[in-house]
């Protein structure tokens, strides 16, 4: 694929259109929002979501996933999922060890945005951007923006921090149904203490990210 054209954006505003608004007065005629979930954690898949707002009004409060409460992301990924086109990407722990886990959350973003590309007549689009959360850079053949904090910044953005956050966990409640010992239902796999005491105590388990704890 070709390599996208990229460009950096300060710091500004509260989460909000600013962004959307701003790309659509130069004419894009599509914007998709794209965010991470699991970069950090000790197990699991890192898992990406991409996202097209369709309208400007939510009744749940849209904003970094990491802001809101279990309760408020769940009620928000409803309402995201019933009003928006979104698209999801998930790379599990076999690849994070192989390809390291910038290149396997690059690789999640490109899944998201072609599941979501999918689902739409892309002719009818001339002019499409994505948005991105922080300074990653992925393959794609469509214009790019990087936005450092996106997810507290664009709306977009927000929405797939949500998504893929509540996918994330999801999938990570499955996994505290097989591997029960390890309490990934609480810290869904991120390095608290009670997780380094299960490994030292139990060992790694197949979701575990070997690299991640090689040390």
């Amino acid at each position: 694929m070709a390599k996208e054209k990229t460009k950096r954006v300060p710091i500004s505003g509260k989460c909000g259109f600013y962004y959307e608004r701003k790309l659509k007065k130069s004419g894009c005629d599509l914007i998709i929002g794209v965010d991470e979930a699991g970069r950090g954690p000790l197990a699991g898949p890192v898992v990406a979501a991409a996202v097209v707002l369709k309208g400007g009004r939510f009744k749940n409060r849209i904003d970094d996933s990491k802001r809101l409460s279990p309760r408020l992301r769940e009620e928000a990924f409803r309402e995201i999922t019933r009003k928006c086109l979104f698209g999801v990407g998930i790379i599990n722990e076999n690849v994070i060890d192989r390809i390291n886990i910038l290149e396997a959350t690059r690789l999640a973003m490109e899944q998201a945005v072609s599941s979501l590309i999918s689902k739409i007549s892309i002719k009818r689009y001339k002019h499409i951007h994505i948005l991105v959360d922080g300074d990653i850079k992925f393959n794609t053949a469509l214009r790019l923006t990087s936005i450092i904090k996106g997810d507290a910044k664009s709306k977009s953005i927000a929405s797939a921090s949500i998504i893929a956050k509540v996918v994330r966990d999801r999938i990570m409640y499955l996994y505290d149904k097989i591997y029960p010992e390890y309490g990934f239902s609480q810290h869904k796999g991120y390095p608290t203490a009670r997780h380094k005491i299960a490994v030292r105590k139990i060992g790694l388990s197949f979701i575990h990210r070997k690299s991640f704890l090689s040390d």
